[in-house]
């Protein structure tokens, strides 16, 4: 990922949008369909949105219920879909074989109400609590039988809210993990990125496919939590993800030590990049990525 920072951003950025967070109360887990939809169908994908202001796609199979289901947590600066329509496809893969999926825009994010600046990492951590238990308690999902996968950042945020719900995760998959959230940042960011951030107390960054202004709050997250303690505490199924050339190839073998479950294992591919060559003609890398999370989750859950 290639990141440079941008010139300096106005202390205000994004100040009305930060109002109107401020003014809905952060409620328990309720969801409506969008408008124009009449009701949840048994089978295919519907968007929801969560109470807080969280757009969410729900995936239910076509097979008999209580089915197990997965939650979907996407990268830094990403979208429920993911890079290559990643989770997307993920979704109509699990749903092949009866699990269901829901896949969330962070706030911010994607189609979710808020201030992309006001990303932290414990903030993203909430939100996924609060669409985890959304989906523990939907009709026709089997409670027992849950799920998480996550991606880049949010394979960090993942791993954290296994270790956080140890009774409730039975399976966790991440894919390009960020492994050390404030070293991985520091060495993705640069140190200017940082210091900037100190200076003005937000930063802007153009991260290629997107500019992001973002608040100090998000970097003061960053040195809260360990994922190694995270990942040692969750007793689930765990299968970690990741390319070769990849920054986070350095965590997979020591991670997997750590876990605690024996039904654990390292995918590492060769040639593999951050985002699988998702983007490239020759899908069979990110496929192969698609199929591997399908089967874990399916023999898991």
């Amino acid at each position: 990922m290639s990141v440079s920072v941008l010139g300096r951003a106005a202390p205000r950025f994004g100040a009305c949008v930060n109002a109107m967070i401020r003014a809905v109360a952060r409620t328990a887990l309720a969801a409506t369909i969008v408008a124009g939809a009449a009701g949840l169908a048994k089978a295919g994908e519907t968007v929801v949105n969560l109470e807080g202001r969280i757009v969410a796609t729900l995936n239910m199979p076509d097979h008999a219920a209580p089915v197990p289901a997965v939650l979907m947590l996407h990268g830094f600066g990403s979208s429920r879909d993911e890079v290559g329509s990643l989770y997307k496809r993920t979704a109509t893969a699990l749903a092949m074989k009866g699990i269901a999926s829901l896949r969330i825009d962070f706030l911010g994010f994607g189609e979710s109400a808020g201030d992309s600046g006001d990303i932290t990492v414990n903030g993203q951590l909430d939100q996924a609590k609060d669409a985890f238990a959304f989906l523990a308690t939907y009709p026709d999902v089997d409670p027992k039988r849950l799920g998480v996968l996550g991606f880049s950042l949010g394979g960090g945020v993942a791993t954290l809210l296994a270790s956080d719900r140890p009774s409730d995760v039975k399976s966790l998959v991440t894919w390009s993990s960020v492994g050390d959230f404030e070293q991985d940042f520091r060495t993705v960011l640069g140190d200017k990125a940082f210091d900037r951030a100190k200076e003005d107390g937000i930063v802007g960054l153009d991260l290629g496919w997107r500019t992001i202004a973002i608040k100090q709050a998000f970097f003061d997250s960053l040195n809260k939590r360990k994922i190694d303690d995270a990942v040692a505490n969750f007793p689930g199924a765990y299968l970690t993800i990741t390319g070769a050339k990849d920054f986070s190839a350095a965590y997979s073998e020591r991670f997997v030590g750590l876990a605690k479950n024996p039904t654990k294992e390292v995918m590492m591919i060769p040639e593999g990049d951050h985002i699988f060559k998702s983007l490239e003609k020759d899908q069979s890398m990110a496929q192969s990525v698609i199929d591997k999370t399908a089967d874990w989750f399916s023999k898991t859950l």
